[in-house]
């Protein structure tokens, strides 16, 4: 059987009325806690924090109080659909107007019992989860050009600079090392075949037209 992720468990938790931060906490730790990843907390601001993951981009600690409660998704169907087709108000209707809501005339393939695909759970990390898979999906399909958000400092205050912070990110996401790589003319982005009939001759013999072009590269 598949082990439990992070995810997994927030949402079994959620659908438990009697389930605290406190059991969830502890469901975590009895699931993760052999993994190499799951540390104890390291937060310098949050001493209250349960327990630390280390991401690629570095140590990171959390704190799972409200967790559960933040999870929960109370808005109900029936009240969203009276937003959406009855208020006058054009940014409300422009709020709702992805959420299914609670149409007063089901599909036929819903009266048979059939589940709408994609419609997800009714918390937020179903939502997310949902929301996710069709990004990806989205990502493999297409040829993405990123954006990357560098975090100024850890106050969130305006025209706040933290250098060693910003270096950090800049490091760890790998910016500073596509620019060095950029910097010796060596390509970041390059289609195999084309690679390899543009360095070959760096090879020293070891590559020739028989190579596959990904091996090659």
């Amino acid at each position: 059987e598949k082990p439990m992720g992070l995810w997994a468990i927030l949402e079994e938790e959620s659908l438990f009325p009697k389930a605290t931060d406190k059991s969830f906490e502890e469901k975590l730790k009895a699931a993760l806690g052999k993994l190499s990843i799951f540390l104890k907390p390291q937060s310098k601001t949050d001493k209250n924090a349960h327990f630390a993951i280390q991401h690629y981009a570095g140590v990171v600690s959390y704190n799972v109080t409200g967790w559960l409660e933040k999870n929960k998704d109370p808005v109900n169907d029936s009240v969203v659909e009276i937003m959406k087709s009855t208020s006058t108000n054009s940014l409300l209707v422009h709020l709702w107007k992805e959420h299914p809501g609670q149409p007063t005339s089901a599909p036929k393939e819903e009266q048979k019992g059939k589940k709408k695909k994609g419609s997800g759970g009714k918390t937020v990390s179903g939502v997310y989860l949902v929301q996710l898979s069709s990004l990806m999906n989205t990502l493999h399909g297409t040829e993405p050009h990123f954006i990357r958000c560098i975090v100024p400092n850890t106050h969130k205050q305006p025209f706040a600079v933290e250098p060693p912070l910003i270096m950090h990110q800049l490091t760890c996401n790998g910016v500073l090392e596509g620019i060095r790589i950029c910097m010796r003319g060596f390509p970041n982005r390059i289609l195999y075949p084309d690679f390899k009939q543009r360095y070959a001759i760096l090879s020293k013999g070891k590559v020739d037209q028989k190579t596959e072009e990904r091996k090659a590269a």
